[in-house]
């Protein structure tokens, strides 16, 4: 017999018990002895059998044990970008509580929505994809359970989020309050332009209108604004957004960005040009992860783990859609000052 061959009642045969106490021994070992499921397992090792196949099993069952977190951004990401490391630490801990395990699908361009579509998971998370995500769609047509992460708000679908125009109301509202009245903005994501136009993204649009809430009632023509865009949302392009506009020859002397991560590029540009921050420039963020503390930055603070956990939680739940808004808090550091 080759070890491909092996059968669950191969196994059963060799050591004289049923299927189901095989079945036992690698589904529900605390109702077999130590003795018998090493009995068990030494007999499978024999003859080469590597235990229940996964989708036949998830099938019997109906559940994986794994939750699927779809999200935006290249794998790397995940790991690197620190919003986004304490998003997912958040996920891992309420994964962990409850025993799943996570499956990450990030931007993978046509086939992702067909992985999404055959993904080995109970449920997923959408964390910050485009309004119009394909995924989305996917996800949708397994009848599989959803929770959004930042997204415009939907009916009869479980949400977790922030206020986030109100939080980018605040930190506009505090460089209008300094005096200032000549503001530029950093934006991530060139790759995300289509036709020279955006792709629907909730964070970004709803900041964006925040901005232009308090820029608009100080008096402050919205259009007359320059915005520069990133091609990705790191702190050396962030750095290379942000000199375009230090360069221009009326410069701004207030810069938001959408990221804490933009906002450190956007100090590096201006130490890297001898513009003093915040005598000559003040630059406003938008997350408070560990390095805006360390930059000094000024920033929106919002929970990025507890926002991961709870939407574990509407997952895990099963309960009728609920919409969880998290709280935000302006954060004033030594990277803004009154106007110069």
């Amino acid at each position: 017999m080759t070890p491909s061959s092996a059968t669950l009642s191969d196994v059963a045969e060799r050591v004289g018990v049923s299927r189901t106490t095989v079945s036992n021994a690698y589904n529900r070992p605390n109702q077999l002895s130590p003795a018998l499921r090493d009995r068990i397992l030494l007999a499978a090792a024999e003859l080469g059998y590597a235990g229940p196949n996964p989708i036949a099993r998830g099938l019997r069952r109906g559940t994986t044990n794994t939750v699927g977190l779809v999200f935006d951004n290249p794998l790397t990401y995940a790991f690197t970008d620190p919003a986004a490391v304490l998003f997912l630490s958040g996920v891992a801990a309420g994964c962990e509580e409850r025993g799943s395990a996570l499956s990450l699908i990030p931007r993978l361009g046509d086939e992702a929505a067909e992985i999404v579509r055959s993904a080995l998971v109970d449920g997923y998370l959408f964390f910050c994809t485009d309004e119009d995500d394909a995924r989305l769609e996917a996800a949708r047509g397994r009848g599989l359970p959803i929770v959004l992460v930042d997204y415009d708000p939907r009916d009869g679908t479980a949400q977790v989020g922030i206020d986030d125009r109100e939080g980018a109301r605040l930190a506009a509202q505090h460089l209008v309050d300094l005096g200032h009245r000549r503001f530029g903005i950093v934006l991530p994501h060139k790759e995300h332009l289509v036709g020279g136009a955006f792709e629907r993204c909730h964070v970004r649009d709803v900041r964006l209108a925040g901005w232009r809430d308090a820029l608009e009632a100080a008096g402050v023509e919205w259009d007359s604004v320059p915005v520069e865009v990133a091609d990705l949302s790191g702190v050396d392009t962030g750095a290379r957004a942000a000199g375009a506009l230090l360069d221009r020859s009326e410069r701004p002397t207030a810069i938001i960005a959408l990221s804490d991560v933009l906002a450190i590029g956007v100090l590096r540009a201006a130490a890297a040009r001898g513009v003093d921050v915040p005598g000559d420039l003040s630059v406003v963020g938008f997350d408070d992860v560990p390095e805006a503390e360390a930059a000094r930055l000024t920033t929106i603070r919002q929970p990025h783990s507890e926002k991961g956990a709870a939407a574990v939680r509407l997952l895990a739940d099963g309960a009728p859609p609920e919409t969880v808004t998290l709280p935000i808090e302006l954060v004033v550091r030594a990277s803004t000052a009154p106007a110069s």
